[in-house]
């Protein structure tokens, strides 16, 4: 079982991930390739994605396996990482 920050971490990883990809005007990514980016385990990436996914920041079409098949920013999620950045940039 991962501790609470990992798992912190593996959400924003993923949140960053998919906001790199909007920002190259790829609104969605495949389970695998958020896999290999990420270098996660599946049974963690998949906790991720479904954590996201019940608060509404990012939509998920799953396999039968239960693993993220695509994985896109609901309009939520990329109103929460465009603030981020925003913060960032004036910080």
């Amino acid at each position: 079982m991962t501790k609470l920050r990992e798992r912190k971490n593996n959400r924003k990883a993923v949140l960053r991930v998919l906001y790199g990809a909007v920002e190259r005007n790829r609104p969605e990514v495949s389970g695998s390739a958020l896999h290999d980016q990420l270098d996660l385990p599946d049974e963690d990436l998949s906790a991720a994605c479904a954590y996201l996914a019940d608060d509404g920041l990012i939509s998920v079409d799953w396999t039968s396996h239960r693993t993220p098949a695509t994985v896109s920013l609901t309009h939520e999620g990329l109103r929460l990482m465009e603030e981020e950045d925003e913060r960032k940039d004036q910080g």
